[in-house]
């Protein structure tokens, strides 16, 4: 009789620690899709402010004329995040600014580009 008794026992305790461990494990799947999402997001944010930094540094700051290989170094970064991002939207902006007919219009420009790319290092994803 005691044998019996003590299978039960055996058996409820398995039973409610694969419980306890299905529980625990559906906690950690959940924080990790969580933190996936986190991780998405600052990858996302890092690849546009890596791009602002690279603009303001090569274009903003520079005391001359942009030269053939910095532009070809920035269409590539645009284009890297127009693929990555599906953005056509910041390939658009920076076509605008590449080709606007005077300085008046290159500085609307390159302000709307500036606040666009802001805005998407600042968006949530």
């Amino acid at each position: 009789m005691k044998s019996k008794a003590f299978w039960v026992v055996i058996f409820l305790v398995l039973f409610g620690t694969n419980v306890l461990f299905a529980s625990l494990y559906l906690q950690a799947k959940k924080e990790l899709e969580g933190t996936k999402v986190i991780l998405s997001s600052q990858q996302y944010r890092s690849k546009y402010m890596d791009f602002l930094k690279m603009f303001i540094k090569l274009v903003i700051k520079s005391d001359k004329e942009v030269d053939f290989e910095t532009r070809l170094k920035l269409e590539n970064a645009v284009r890297g995040l127009k693929e990555e991002y599906n953005d056509p939207e910041i390939l658009a902006q920076w076509q605008k600014f590449v080709n606007s007919g005077n300085e008046a219009e290159a500085q609307a420009n390159v302000k709307e580009l500036l606040g666009m790319l802001v805005d998407k290092v600042y968006a949530l994803k």
